[in-house]
């Protein structure tokens, strides 16, 4: 993308965005179909649009239906809907008769970098370094850097916004025991995140360790096995859970992942939220059912000519410290804790699928310390708006997405609730209903009271620059 012109820079917008993954994609979507329009711009480091690159594995499908894409489920006649961008690449009818309700991850991958090529206000290539208050003009000032191709700074600029919202997304985890080595040239020691970038390198490896027993390391596992030579594969995989658990997906479970399961959690008190998301683990954090049996029937495959295949799988495995040995192995020393045994166990490359964490907007917002409020663990406050909650000296609102499991529950990261979250927002944003939200979603009744649909808030809008 090209720099923002001087002219645009100069007049402050409605609302200024910081990262671009699916949900500020969603939300600059629907922006763009607000009446009246919004003046907005959104940032992003990277050069173009990427989604987890590094998992688009051959015939890896999302966890989500296609109707959940960026804007349908708030908006179905958007002209940026996954059926919009099948239109436009002639593909409507062999999507109709392919009957794929969860479509291919890299199929999802390309409609939002289809979205991103041609949506108007996103800017690629700029990195924001800081956002401040300015009481004076009652701004926020957000100061961005633009990068040259090789990704070094070229020129630095400043935008000005009534409102911000962040999107910068979360980051691969590494266990602490294993982040040195992730960071040597000599060892095969990579996050999941980059498997793809990594993957001849791992093929030719004698022997394979894969740790983490969620959807990626699964992904990973069956990958694996099923490139290598059956009785050959010497592949363990590892994972610090009991077992390796299908996901949550019955039809009522699926519930939790509605509005009305997230405004329930909103309103329930820190310390029970706290409670509550960690025995949730299996909504979000297992294994698809159909990819589990895709594993038992390619390691049943590797038995049809006689013997077992040589796949160590084991759960309730915990890493307790890690070395490298031999100058290209590694060395895992591992507790079974049921067991209470310790083991070492030598590899010649891991993959791991440890997750991701929230990234950290503390360096971003050190501008807005003064401003900020925290509940009893130092994390920041959000309102059910998605707004963080700052002193009232700051008129303009700060919103967040992708980063309230803790005020909003484990649906925050589900690409299920990504137009809701948007729509939300701009709706509280324009303090009127752009995009009118159902009154109810889930036949479950979340909590006592029965479930009432939402209401604009009592507060008042965000700042615009238009009052009609």
């Amino acid at each position: 993308m090209t720099a923002m012109p001087a002219t645009e820079l100069d007049q402050p917008h409605d609302l200024v965005g910081i990262g671009v993954g699916p949900a500020n994609l969603s939300l600059a979507a629907l922006a763009d179909g607000v009446p009246g329009g919004l003046a907005t711009a959104f940032f992003e480091q990277r050069r173009n649009f990427s989604w987890h690159s590094g998992l688009l594995i051959d015939g890896a499908t999302l966890q989500v239906p296609f109707l959940a894409d960026l804007v349908t489920l708030a908006d179905p006649a958007s002209p940026w809907s996954f059926l919009r961008y099948l239109r436009s690449r002639e593909r409507l009818y062999p999507f109709y008769f392919a009957q794929n309700f969860h479509i291919h991850r890299a199929e999802y991958d390309a409609y939002c970098r289809w979205v991103s090529d041609n949506l108007p206000g996103l800017h690629f290539g700029h990195r924001v370094d800081a956002v401040r208050w300015n009481p004076g003009t009652e701004l926020f000032e957000v100061d961005f850097t633009q990068l040259g191709l090789d990704g070094e700074p070229e020129t630095a600029g400043r935008a000005h916004a009534r409102n911000v919202v962040l999107g910068v997304g979360s980051e691969p985890y590494v266990p602490e025991a294993l982040r040195p080595l992730v960071s040597s040239p000599s060892v095969a020691v990579v996050h999941s995140s980059d498997y793809l970038d990594s993957r001849d390198r791992v093929l030719a490896c004698e022997h394979v360790t894969v740790i983490g027993s969620g959807q990626s390391g699964a992904e990973v596992f069956l990958d694996l096995l099923r490139r290598r030579t059956p009785g050959a594969e010497a592949i363990h995989w590892l994972s610090r859970t009991e077992s390796f658990a299908p996901m949550e997906y019955s039809k009522l479970g699926l519930e939790h992942f509605t509005p009305d399961y997230t405004r329930y959690f909103h309103a329930l008190p820190e310390q029970t939220r706290d409670e509550l998301v960690p025995r949730q683990w299996q909504l979000h954090k297992g294994i698809d059912a159909g990819t589990i049996a895709a594993i038992h029937d390619e390691l049943y495959r590797h038995t049809l000519h006689g013997g077992w295949p040589d796949a160590v799988i084991t759960p309730g495995v915990t890493v307790r410290t890690a070395g490298r040995i031999a100058t290209t192995k590694v060395e895992l020393h591992l507790e079974h804790r049921q067991q209470s045994a310790r083991s070492c166990l030598t590899t010649d490359a891991v993959v791991l699928a440890t997750g991701y964490r929230d990234r950290p907007p503390g360096p971003l917002l050190a501008g807005l310390t003064p401003y900020l409020r925290h509940d009893s663990s130092g994390r920041l406050r959000v309102d059910s708006d998605y707004r963080l909650i700052l002193d009232s000296e700051v008129t303009g609102s700060v919103y967040v997405q992708n980063a309230e499991t803790h005020t909003h529950g484990v649906g925050a990261p589900d690409l299920g609730l990504t137009a809701w979250r948007a729509a939300a927002i701009l709706n509280s944003l324009t303090g009127k209903a752009p995009y009118p939200m159902p009154r109810r979603t889930a036949f479950t009744s979340f909590g006592m009271n029965r479930p009432v649909g939402p209401e604009l808030p009592d507060r008042p809008p965000a700042r615009l620059a238009r009052t009609t």
